[in-house]
């Protein structure tokens, strides 16, 4: 296969200490927006590695959904793989893959889930179809067919017709990542990357350059 002898140049594109803003959610916020102004696929799609309880590391891509000053957030269903493994281990880590733009960020952190409030929210917002949809899987669990997966949604599409609202599901919700560390990476030429890392230590954000 070509693509795996296949070397591309990455640019010379700079990204250091002199040009890094002072809080990493502001510089996240400030590539995040780059991203969506390029026209990046999914900008918001993160790939969300957490650790099972029996220890083994597990990794799926889903959307980032709220962005502030303190954190990140997404929703999920509780019962899934991911929603056990936060509530049994809330460290989580964050992969942003912009390949177009040859960047990514990594963020570390502990999840933690929101408020009902704040869940009923990101429920709200969902297009019906997608409610539905989240209403009708018990995601992760095995399931013999998607014959029998179609079924599960038919049976809630008869149950909530037109514009009857979809109550959100009490497993389904939102998790908030509060960041600890973050990486801030930009491809450069030969392979000499930029990598910029924030680590929050006694309150303040602490930046360090590391080698590619």
């Amino acid at each position: 296969m070509d693509s795996l002898s296949r070397h591309t140049d990455y640019g010379n594109v700079p990204f250091d200490e002199s040009i890094a803003l002072p809080d990493p959610l502001a510089q996240f916020a400030q590539w995040l927006k780059q991203a969506e102004d390029e026209d990046v696929f999914e900008p918001n799609a993160m790939v969300a590695s957490t650790i099972d309880p029996d220890g083994a590391v597990s990794s799926r891509t889903v959307l980032l959904k709220g962005l502030d000053d303190t954190g990140l957030e997404f929703v999920t269903n509780y019962t899934s793989r991911k929603g056990k493994a936060l509530l049994h281990n809330p460290s989580i880590s964050l992969l942003f893959p912009w390949y177009g733009l040859k960047r990514q960020v990594i963020v570390y952190g502990e999840a933690k889930p929101t408020v009902a409030e704040v869940s009923d929210l990101y429920w709200n917002r969902r297009p019906k179809g997608a409610q539905l949809a989240s209403a009708a899987s018990d995601q992760s669990a095995p399931i013999a067919s998607r014959e029998e997966l179609d079924k599960q949604l038919a049976a809630l599409e008869e149950k909530f017709p037109g514009d009857t609202v979809v109550p959100r599901p009490e497993h389904w919700g939102g998790f908030r990542v509060m960041p600890h560390a973050f990486e801030f990476w930009q491809g450069r030429s030969m392979r000499f990357h930029d990598r910029v890392r924030y680590e929050l230590v006694d309150s303040h954000w602490q930046i360090t350059r590391l080698q590619p």
